[in-house]
């Protein structure tokens, strides 16, 4: 016997949702062949995978592992089926991209016309996601690329750093330091700070409160009540100030005013992408697109490093796992 996929997916659908009458339900099983290609796959393993309550079920740590690694061989099935269809059809090179809202679709475009995609025979299909739908996506083969700030590689996934831009701030037109050329850190004492997520659940707000506290300041965060917006929205909107990567100058149609700060300071962009999967597309995306390599942060062992990306001038980044 081969390591059955259907079987996994059994295994994956009974570990989300908790027990076999759901997962029967959403595979279209019923509930007894269910439990029978579940106890045939524990047999092949060799070890329970399953902890079998009254109320619920639940993966053993073997079975945790497994399903991990099923996500991955999954996504890895699905991508080779459809480019497979797409090679049979005659279509061009598809590459799938999610990006969280911290990284605006401007900079992804960017990225795009640095790696020549279109030279390459490749289009790019291109999304907004939140962090969650990103990484599901990603697990379950619905994207081929994603860019966050942030996001951790969970288990299934891979991640380097491939970008970074510099950080600005955006004010209210009216505001005191619209005037200013550049801002420091520290001038933003006393500021109303519009973040995208709490603090403690979203890493990229901690990296940015972390840079403020570094220059002294104890920073007023107010979460933004529209999520998925752009900061420059936010901004306009509020009359709050935002940390944004946007060009300085006016911007919101004259409503906001991007604001160098001195000295500058940088954020990420990190690639992440099934691990164990093969996309020709995607690498080609990566081993163009790429302008510094993974690097050490915060005291962490160097991350895997995108083909083809030239070496980073020294900066100081705070490390930061999460995104928003």
């Amino acid at each position: 016997m081969t390591l059955d996929l259907h079987k996994l997916e059994h295994l994956v659908a009974v570990a989300e949702e908790g027990g076999f009458t759901r997962a029967a339900e959403r595979l279209h099983l019923s509930q007894q062949a269910l439990s029978t290609s579940i106890r045939t796959l524990e047999r092949y393993v060799g070890v329970q995978l399953l902890v079998r309550g009254h109320q619920h079920v639940a993966p053993t740590p073997a079975g945790q592992a497994l399903i991990d690694d099923a996500r991955a061989l999954q996504a890895q099935a699905h991508a080779a089926l459809e480019r497979a269809r797409r090679v049979g059809r005659g279509q061009a090179g598809h590459l799938r991209i999610g990006h969280t809202p911290a990284v605006t679709a401007e900079e992804v475009v960017d990225l795009l016309t640095r790696a020549r995609t279109e030279e390459q025979g490749i289009q790019a299909h291109v999304r907004q996601l939140f962090p969650d739908e990103l990484r599901d996506q990603l697990l379950t083969g619905a994207c081929d690329l994603g860019l966050s700030r942030s996001m951790p590689a969970d288990t299934g996934l891979t991640r380097a750093r491939i970008a970074e831009h510099r950080l600005r701030v955006a004010v209210p037109a009216g505001h005191p330091l619209a005037a200013h050329p550049t801002v420091a850190l520290a001038d933003l004492s006393g500021e109303p700070l519009t973040v995208w997520g709490e603090s403690g659940s979203s890493a990229y707000t901690d990296l940015l409160i972390g840079l403020c506290r570094q220059a002294g300041v104890e920073p007023d965060t107010q979460r933004n009540p529209v999520q998925g917006t752009p900061p420059i929205t936010a901004v306009s909107a509020t009359g709050r100030i935002a940390f944004v990567t946007a060009p300085p100058g006016p911007a919101a149609g004259g409503a906001a005013q991007v604001i160098d700060l001195d000295p500058p300071v940088h954020v990420p962009v990190h690639a992440l992408w099934p691990a164990h999967t093969t996309c020709r597309d995607r690498d080609v995306f990566l081993s163009r697109a790429g302008d510094v390599p993974g690097g050490s942060a915060g005291g962490r062992a160097p991350e895997p490093v995108a083909p083809g990306c030239r070496p980073r001038s020294p900066r100081t980044e705070p490390s930061a796992e999460g995104d928003t």
